[in-house]
């Protein structure tokens, strides 16, 4: 990509690492948590009954990221849902490096306050290992998506994929980031 350089990239650069150093007393620069990738995930249910859901959530995710995402389908058939082997229920992504910082940044700075009623976002949704995830309720938070084009409102949850090794580095890595936990 060239000489290009991610705004909240250089803040971790810039900011984050000499923070986190102190804080948690680390000799090397290496042992500070870093982000390594967000994993997205739109589950669609309803795409059983109506299949241009799949399309319009893969165009969306595709204008929310930058990057096309891949169509999950179903493992195995389950009756009651009317639901059969190998069909398009989700589509998943996952950012690394640019994109993955590009996204955040957005994220974190524009999609965030613009959810309805916020108080910032939940800090104990890590999983043991310093991996935070999100839900979002809806895909218009994003300024990308043209709110005219929706036919029908979609989550999506987001895994912040890090280096760290417990929870409480995990979340000093995102609260340096500016991911406003609630208080």
């Amino acid at each position: 990509m060239g000489e290009y350089v991610p705004r909240l990239h250089t803040k971790y650069q810039q900011d984050v690492v000499p923070q986190l150093m102190k804080q948690f007393a680390f000799s090397n620069q290496l042992e500070v948590p870093r982000l390594l990738k967000i994993s997205i995930n739109m589950g669609l249910g309803a795409a059983v009954q109506t299949p241009k859901l799949i399309e319009a959530a893969v165009e969306e995710l595709a204008a929310i990221t930058g990057q096309k995402p891949v169509v999950t389908r179903a493992k195995k058939a389950i009756a009651t849902f009317k639901l059969r082997e190998g069909m398009p229920i989700g589509v998943a992504l996952t950012l690394r490096r640019e994109r993955m910082w590009e996204f955040a940044d957005r994220l974190i700075s524009l999609a965030l306050p613009r959810v309805r009623d916020f108080r910032g976002v939940s800090a104990k949704a890590f999983d043991g290992r310093g991996n935070y995830t999100l839900g979002i309720r809806e895909q218009i938070v994003f300024p990308e998506i043209n709110y005219d084009k929706i036919d029908k409102i979609k989550g999506l949850s987001a895994t912040f994929g890090t280096t760290a090794r417990t929870d409480e580095h995990g979340r000093a890595l995102l609260a340096a980031l500016g991911m406003p936990f609630r208080k």
